[in-house]
């Protein structure tokens, strides 16, 4: 099954934008082991660069400084299992979503299990399924509630701050993402459009327009440094790019095989420096991009 190819219409780009210029690809791991249906990828500020291997049951970690790729050393233990998404703080500890079960997993720097992850005064409903989840920059975390339809917000050592219900009108929320400022952005996946809510606000507001146009299934999304929006679009195999100020910017990269290209593309990282991690499922690997500005 090939990715929904979209036929679109011209538009014109702002002044504000960027351009994403395939640099390389990740394959294997240190022995040579190839990376099999990567669902999830993390980065930070410090060259570190975290790949769930999904189908393999694993976390890989690597080096990616000056446009050389180091290391690809394992991460592998029980509780581990179908990993899909992945984040790392401020400290290199390394969080990870498992699919089967849906929990939250906390590791060290190391890739030694610490336990899961389990909001402290929790208010009612006491239980939570985690769609996804972020680590801010003040690492605390937000997790994406589909069970109480809601955004959970917790401190770094794990305890309840507050909690933000969905708006009332939506189609499916697949994502979050937090910006410099602390604003948080939903990914509503079926209309093909954000919501935001400010710092400490109370409610979540439309921030874009639907944009089925440009965007067939989007799942993903991160905010760079200088609050541009990048939306994977998994089915369309695509990514999509929004403004700071909630505008449609473009469209880039297609479906297909070759290097720079996506089948089924699933989580997308950016470092401050511009380098952009993507999991491109479908084509067993991670690709790596410059942005241009």
């Amino acid at each position: 099954m090939a990715c929904v190819l979209l036929s679109l219409p011209a538009f014109s780009l702002a002044a504000e934008t960027a351009k994403l210029v395939f640099s390389k690809a990740v394959y294997v791991d240190d022995k040579g082991k190839a990376i099999k249906y990567p669902e999830g990828v993390a980065c930070d500020n410090k060259n570190l660069l975290v790949i769930a291997d999904t189908l393999n049951n694993r976390l890989l970690k690597y080096s990616f400084k000056d446009g050389q790729l180091q290391g690809g050393s394992e991460i592998k233990i029980p509780e581990i299992s179908f990993p899909m998404k992945v984040q790392v703080n401020s400290k290199g500890e390394i969080f990870v979503l498992n699919d089967k079960p849906i929990q939250i997993l906390q590791l060290s720097p190391d890739g030694e299990f610490r336990g899961y992850v389990a909001p402290q005064n929790l208010p009612d409903p006491p239980a939570f399924i985690p769609r996804s989840f972020r680590v801010g920059g003040d690492d605390s975390m937000y997790i994406l509630d589909i069970f109480s339809s809601r955004v959970i917000v917790l401190s770094p050592d794990g305890k309840f701050q507050r909690s933000i219900a969905f708006p009332a009108d939506y189609g499916f929320f697949s994502d979050l993402a937090i910006d410099a400022s602390g604003n948080i952005f939903l990914l509503d996946t079926l209309n093909a459009q954000l919501f935001i809510a400010a710092r400490d606000a109370e409610k979540f507001s439309p921030f874009s327009k639907p944009e089925k146009t440009y965007l067939e299934f989007p799942t993903n999304l991160t905010i760079d440094s200088r609050g541009l929006i990048y939306v994977i679009d998994r089915n369309g195999c695509g990514i999509g790019v929004f403004g700071k100020d909630g505008s449609f910017l473009n469209r880039q990269l297609t479906f297909g095989w070759s290097e720079g290209l996506f089948r089924y593309p699933s989580q997308i990282c950016i470092n401050e420096k511009g380098e952009a991690f993507i999991a491109d499922t479908d084509n067993n690997r991670v690709q790596i991009f410059n942005i241009l500005r």
